[in-house]
């Protein structure tokens, strides 16, 4: 095995110590990225708020309406695998366009579609059938944001900050799922829905705003939309000769990132892991709303300083305490994780074990608070998790296939989800819905095995002979 640097990357890969690029060049993200994150950050936590808000209150009123393990599978397929074809064409932009206009375009365009459902709405015009176009369209913006913004952090983030940016970005994403079904609550019973989506519209245009003022620095990455030819290793060179444009050239960048992430062990260990956690786990996870509806109706609970009643107080709680162990595991990754980890996909594989053992929890949980205290300690596997396994993706990749790379990661995650839930989701209909639970969290065991097994693989010969980024 070769010596690993922090973070279990291969010592051959680039440093994220030294402030200078493999040729000796100072690395043009070292000054002024902290201005630059924390613009992405504030710009990405007031996008994602108002997303999230939105999210709840449609998701709450399908399933308030349906009740239906059906419903839930028709607002997944609806919500998640645009997101999945999407990414196909999002990753391959990413590489080629400006990843910042990537960032910014979805969430303008999802802002339309938001307002003609709130229209709708007002109108009485909506129905179930104008929820899942909307929700197609916001996924497949979803398709384009995700690998851009994935990719950009890279690009205005030096190698060394990566894993506490990461980390904190994960954090929001947690704060801001404690915060939005709290507000969805309060809102969801004080307000038309009409009204509550355009949160939504006005949050986008905020963080579009935010994004919009950072200066990408020029030198540290590879330009875009440059034409290339295939080396032996899977990774895109420059060369003269006009590009091919299209589909032909969509599905190309899929074949030729799909080729690099599986000739890198530790790539290939994530990207797959990350698939079948998603099929195995998060289909699960995503059932915990007809959980909350089925097992704990008509039982309630008083903590003391609130009382839950009422099946939209539930599923409030529900979300709120593993959006609480979410904060609380991106909080130690982001402080104690950046100086205690030295193999990020090994702390990944755990993780995801952890995340098992939980899901498992879930479904034998004998009462609503020992559930609730299960689900802040999977929401703390789920927050260790993230962090680690896209800083896995950032640092090993080539800068010249990054966005590829985290194409192949979206799309087969995104994937995964849909397909568990086409496994999992007519189950919950005609077996006991806690059973689901208990055999999805068991199989996210062997995925966490895996995923264990290639952190301790040798980095492929190819990443220490790449000549087209930053390793050497």
């Amino acid at each position: 095995m070769s010596s690993t640097s922090q973070h279990g990357r291969p010592a051959s890969a680039r440093s994220s110590s030294s402030p200078a690029l493999g040729n000796g060049v100072a690395d043009p993200r070292e000054h002024g990225w902290r201005s630059r994150v924390t613009l992405l950050l504030v710009g990405q936590a007031f996008s994602l708020l108002g997303s999230n808000i939105v999210q709840y209150a449609l998701w709450w009123w399908i399933v308030l309406q349906e009740q239906s393990g059906w419903a839930m599978l028709l607002t997944t397929l609806f919500g998640v695998v645009p997101q999945g074809v999407v990414s196909i064409f999002g990753g391959s932009m990413a590489d080629r366009y400006p990843r910042k206009r990537l960032v910014m375009l979805p969430d303008l365009i999802i802002a339309g579609v938001t307002v003609l459902l709130s229209v709708s709405f007002a109108m009485g015009w909506a129905s179930l059938s104008v929820i899942f176009v909307v929700l197609f369209i916001r996924s497949a913006g979803g398709g384009v944001q995700t690998p851009a913004v994935q990719s950009f952090i890279p690009d205005v983030v030096p190698a060394g900050g990566l894993l506490r940016i990461n980390a904190i970005y994960g954090m929001i994403n947690s704060a801001n799922m404690l915060v939005a079904p709290a507000v969805a609550a309060v809102l969801i019973n004080v307000m038309p829905l009409w009204s509550i989506l355009l949160i939504d519209v006005t949050t986008a245009v905020i963080g579009v705003g935010f994004v919009a003022l950072i200066r990408v620095p020029h030198g540290g990455r590879t330009s875009a939309g440059m034409p290339t030819r295939m080396r032996d290793d899977g990774v895109e060179t420059p060369e003269g000769g006009a590009p091919v444009s299209g589909i032909r050239r969509a599905f190309a960048d899929l074949r030729a990132g799909l080729a690099y992430t599986m000739r890198h062990p530790r790539l290939r260990g994530v990207v797959l892991g990350d698939a079948l956690a998603n099929f195995v786990a998060v289909a699960p996870m995503n059932l915990t709303l007809l959980l909350m509806t089925r097992e704990y109706e008509g039982r309630d609970l008083d903590l003391g300083f609130v009382h839950l009643v009422t099946a939209s107080d539930k599923l409030a709680a529900n979300e709120l305490s593993w959006s609480v162990g979410m904060l609380l595991g991106g909080l130690v990754m982001s402080t104690i994780g950046v100086r205690m980890i030295r193999n990020a996909m090994r702390v990944g594989a755990l993780a995801i074990g952890a995340v098992g053992l939980t899901i498992v929890g879930l479904g034998i949980a004998p009462g609503l608070l020992s559930y609730m205290v299960i689900n802040v300690l999977c929401g703390v596997a789920w927050g260790v998790c993230a962090g680690p396994m896209r800083t896995v993706i950032q640092t090993e990749s080539d800068e010249a296939m990054i966005g590829r790379v985290f194409g192949v990661d979206t799309t087969l995650a995104t994937f995964g989800m849909p397909l568990g839930m086409l496994v999992f989701a007519p189950l919950a209909d005609v077996i006991p819905i806690s059973w689901v639970f208990v055999a999805g969290g068991l199989l996210a065991l062997p995925v966490s095995w895996y995923v264990l097994a290639l952190s301790r693989e040798d980095a492929d010969p190819h990443s220490r002979q790449t000549t087209g980024g930053t390793r050497r």
